[in-house]
């Protein structure tokens, strides 16, 4: 018998591995939780568009939140970006800057360092990232769906540490600045929190041990993911499909090879960089293609950096999926990772859900608001695909229609199934949704959807679903499109279904 008190050291058994990875998983879920509860934007307390994350002291994440797919992918980006600086107890980093870590400018990363004990050893990182509901630039709600220039799309925010002079400067510069700093604060809460777990981890097990625990984590997260990659078959893959840009249509083109036990995806072929917002950085490209894995892996696997050990994504600089610093990213962040989870998928032989976020931003001197709006989610082997959710890289919820009305001048005048328009088959998809908003004063409006001119394929012989329309006042709108809205106007969003699996033998 080893003396009471003492740490084992070796390698952690199977169940040591499963309460450790339980624990971490706790840890950031408790973040989440904190960080929904302390916010004060519809956009983060009833939306729910956040994430949270714990880091080791490399910067590898040790395990993530159920929380959003394009988020939690490129986190790992942010934490690099401060990987390097001069770390210390209570100084927390923030930053928006798509190429330094970001996504694009309304998701705002808030990073704390973690440290163990009197010694002050690093244990690692604590992260929160959240959509806030503006971040300034040229519309409210800093989602314009005709940006050419990075700037006109909000405050870029290069990493730095978010002291109290930072806050003051930088809320300064957005609409609702007081909400801006609630929801920052909160952020901060989160991290707290995160780290203070962590601390309590450390101390109850020994740093060493703790070390020993999180490597041990993402170790099995790999195995696990290759096994399962084992699984899928080796071989290559191709898969093309194309984003609605208002100038046309832009091809994406992708290989997909699985050998030992690894998955390459490659991008070559891909549409050069969108004059546009469609763009795409590397990190974006990258959480699209983590979430495509996940989904095509076993669900079981920790949600870590050990699962994305096994996988290489390529994609030419300068285009659409790797563009250069300065690029307009506003929709890529949502619509294009849409696009690259979906071609993943379809390579993979899976019927395509909506392929949107359906980005609705409305807004005016005195409020900003946004929403993502559910769909159809493409069938599979097994099972018709359901309705009315939201897919892909969002994951978040809608806002409800009492929090909506009570809190901005809008009516929802209709939300109901958009009946039959999942595609056709032996496993029929998904349908999507019909939201209709009354503005009751004057704003701002702008919408940034796909889906429109193209619809959701079906995979194994099975129909596409309905692509979706967007219409003000019963007149076509585009895809892309910003304007104004009078009171009375009426704004009708008719979201796409999803794809069938198999042939529909009635």
């Amino acid at each position: 018998m080893r003396p009471r008190g003492a740490v084992r050291r070796g390698a952690l058994d199977p169940i040591e591995l499963q309460v450790l990875t339980g624990a971490l998983r706790a840890c950031v879920e408790e973040m989440g939780a904190a960080l929904i509860r302390a916010a004060h934007s519809a956009n983060i307390k009833e939306r729910r568009d956040c994430s949270t994350a714990l880091f080791d002291g490399a910067g590898e994440m040790v395990m993530q939140a159920e929380h959003i797919p394009v988020h939690l992918g490129s986190m790992p980006d942010a934490v690099a970006a401060v990987l390097g600086e001069r770390h210390a107890r209570g100084r927390a980093w923030i930053l928006n800057d798509p190429f330094a870590g970001g996504t694009h400018l309304p998701d705002i990363t808030v990073i704390t360092p973690i440290f163990a004990g009197e010694r002050g050893e690093l244990l690692g990182f604590a992260a929160s990232r959240a959509h806030h509901a503006d971040v300034g630039g040229r519309i409210p709600g800093s989602m314009p769906a005709d940006s050419t220039r990075l700037e006109e799309e909000g405050v870029v925010i290069s990493p730095r540490p978010l002291t109290e002079r930072a806050l003051r400067e930088l809320v300064a510069r957005m609409r609702q600045p007081e909400e801006r700093r609630a929801d920052l604060r909160a952020q901060l809460a989160a991290n707290r929190i995160g780290a203070r777990r962590l601390e309590q981890l450390g101390a109850r097990l020994g740093v060493e041990r703790l070390h020993e625990g999180t490597a041990a984590v993402l170790d099995y997260a790999e195995r696990r993911t290759r096994a399962s990659l084992v699984a899928l078959g080796g071989g290559e893959r191709r898969a093309e499909d194309v984003l609605e840009a208002p100038e046309g249509d832009l091809v994406l083109r992708l290989r997909a090879t699985v050998r030992d036990g690894r998955l390459l995806l490659d991008f070559a072929g891909s549409a050069a960089q969108h004059e546009g917002n469609l763009n795409c950085p590397l990190s974006v490209t990258r959480a699209a293609c983590a979430f495509a894995l996940r989904v095509l892996t076993d669900p079981d696997i920790p949600p870590s950096a050990g699962a994305h050990r096994p996988l290489e994504v390529r994609a030419p600089q300068g285009s659409l999926l790797n563009a250069r610093a300065g690029a307009a990213v506003v929709a890529g962040n949502v619509e294009t990772s849409s696009r690259v989870a979906d071609l993943v998928l379809s390579a993979f032989g899976r019927a395509q859900g909506q392929g949107t976020m359906n980005n609705l931003t409305l807004g005016d001197r005195d409020f900003t608001y946004y929403e993502t709006i559910g769909g159809g989610q493409g069938a599979c082997e097994h099972a018709d695909g359901p309705s009315a959710v939201h897919v892909a890289m969002s994951n978040t919820l809608n806002t409800p229609i009492e929090a909506l009305e009570r809190e901005f001048p809008l009516r929802v005048r209709r939300y109901e199934v958009r009946r039959g328009s999942g595609g056709s088959a032996a496993h029929r998809g998904g349908d999507g949704v019909v939201r209709e908003l009354e503005a009751l004063s004057p704003m701002t409006y702008s919408l940034i959807t796909e889906r429109r001119r193209h619809s959701p394929r079906g995979a194994q012989g099975g129909g596409p679903g309905r692509p979706g329309r967007n219409l003000l006042d019963e007149a076509e709108l585009p895809a892309k499109s910003t304007g104004e809205l009078r009171a009375g106007d009426v704004l009708r969003i008719e979201t796409p279904g999803g794809g069938g699996f198999g042939r529909d033998r009635a």
